[in-house]
């Protein structure tokens, strides 16, 4: 096969570039997740050398060409890097101004300063998901959880009653919302509008968050009582800032593209006409790139100005910024890859023709294999990927609402059951202290309330809607 006709049927997401049957190309995903999955829990091998051995192996177990095979992985990274690497790059550089300049540090502040005893867990719901939305899921547990500790131990409260809604915030922010790469690859590869996504995402959030937030930690904090761990009490970054900006422009700042996006979905579907001046005006401030990057220039001056930040300090944090991402661009990229040799090799066709057969409704089957993918490597962000690529093809006939629908479907699944193959399972443990059977028992149960309930509310919302 030459290397013309290898590419021309790599970019043929229709054309399979194996003639393999049902029953192979199923043995082939198996096998090639369970590649990964070995790779990353037997070998401890990052996380993009598993998914680029594993999309390889998937492809000669499915009986495909190896350049072929290669082509279609090589398509897959390039595409999904294109499609989302400049977003998720200038939300770090927005989550790193946020940080930096004190940002988080106020809207904290300012929060828990009004609020108090029964209170406390909803401030920390709010105060988690604000932050959590342009922030990744480690930074945003890297930042709040010293927080978590000082208020628990200054206010003499149960860690698993502040600790579990602050979690539960960021989690469910990772999970469904945009600009956060899992939401963003599931969008990107199941073709659903961006801003649709996001306003169900923030319908189908806020009941989930505050059934594993606030609600369970009563009962997580019955079954877990440990006391702070003060060494894990660091300095604030705003305790050597003289200044920091005020709690309003940092809230506008970070809710600045959440809005635009928001105000692009709802003129789509009111005006609905795309030569309308007022709709081609909002399609382009409301598409991701320019709402993300009008947010970060704005919070140059929001931010980083109000903190006194200079120029060569703006420069620093926002270098500083990029360098952390690398890893998870890669992992991402590579698991566009093995979503891309999944669509080639044929499996599309395959889970259109189980779904016929089995009646499971669309959704319930994306939750199903992100669940599974998610068990079997410990990575939302993996399963997420994953997930969309087995059920691009189901999406195909869908309304705008319900392909929306399917990429929370997919969300919640990558949340299911947090265990010992999770990194942030283990961040989790170390940051409150707990044991392994105390995480199980307070961060695994509470995100797998969190993909149970958010999977009940996308199934409600598919009747409605």
């Amino acid at each position: 096969m030459t290397s013309l006709n290898v590419e021309m049927l790599a970019a043929d997401a229709t054309e399979p570039i194996t003639s393999a049957g049902n029953a192979q190309l199923g043995i082939a995903v198996l096998a090639g997740i369970a590649v990964i999955v070995l790779l990353i829990t037997r070998f401890k091998l990052h996380a993009f050398l598993a998914l680029t051995i594993g999309s390889l192996a998937l492809g000669a177990f499915a009986g495909a060409p190896l350049d072929a095979a290669i082509a279609s992985f090589t398509k897959g990274l390039g595409s999904t890097v294109a499609g989302v690497g400049v977003l998720i790059a200038l939300g770090a550089i927005l989550g790193k101004l946020l940080a930096d300049s004190g940002g988080a540090d106020q809207i904290v502040d300012t929060i828990l300063a009004r609020a108090g005893g029964r209170a406390m867990p909803w401030a920390m719901v709010l105060i988690a998901s604000v932050i959590g939305l342009p922030l990744f899921f480690e930074v945003g547990i890297v930042l709040l959880i010293p927080v978590v500790l000082m208020v628990a131990k200054r206010g003499d409260y149960s860690l698993m009653r502040i600790g579990v809604p602050a979690l539960a915030g960021l989690s469910v922010m990772h999970g469904l919302i945009p600009p956060h790469p899992g939401p963003l690859v599931a969008i990107d590869a199941i073709g659903a509008n961006l801003g649709v996504t996001l306003a169900l995402g923030i319908v189908v959030a806020i009941p989930t968050v505050i059934i594993a937030g606030p609600l369970f930690s009563r009962y997580a904090a019955r079954w877990v009582d440990v006391p702070v761990p003060e060494r894990m009490i660091p300095q604030r970054v705003s305790d050597d800032l003289e200044r920091r900006p005020g709690f309003g422009a940092t809230v506008a700042t970070v809710l600045l593209p959440v809005v635009l996006m928001l105000v692009k979905a709802l003129v789509d579907i009111v005006v609905d006409d795309p030569e309308n001046r007022v709709q081609r005006v909002t399609d382009v401030i409301g598409s991701p790139l320019i709402a993300l990057l009008a947010a970060v220039l704005v919070g140059l001056f929001t931010l980083g100005r109000a903190a006194g930040f200079g120029k060569e300090r703006i420069s620093s944090t926002v270098e500083t910024s990029l360098a952390p991402i690398a890893g998870v661009l890669l992992i991402v990229g590579a698991g566009g890859g093995f979503k891309q040799t999944l669509i080639d090799v044929g499996v599309g066709g395959m889970i259109l023709d189980f779904s016929e057969d089995w009646a499971i409704p669309a959704l319930l089957l994306a939750w199903l294999i992100a669940v599974a993918i998610r068990l079997a490597t410990g990575s939302a962000t993996v399963a997420t990927i994953s997930a969309a690529g087995l059920v691009a093809p189901l999406a195909a006939d869908m309304s705008t609402s319900h392909a929306a629908l399917l990429v929370l479907a997919i969300g919640a699944g990558s949340l299911f059951f947090s265990h010992v193959n999770d990194a942030g399972f283990w961040l989790v443990k170390e940051y409150f202290g707990m044991s392994v059977g105390q995480t199980v028992k307070t961060w695994s149960v509470m995100e797998t309330i969190i993909s149970v309930v958010g999977i009940v509310f996308v199934l409600l919302l598919s009747l409605v809607l």
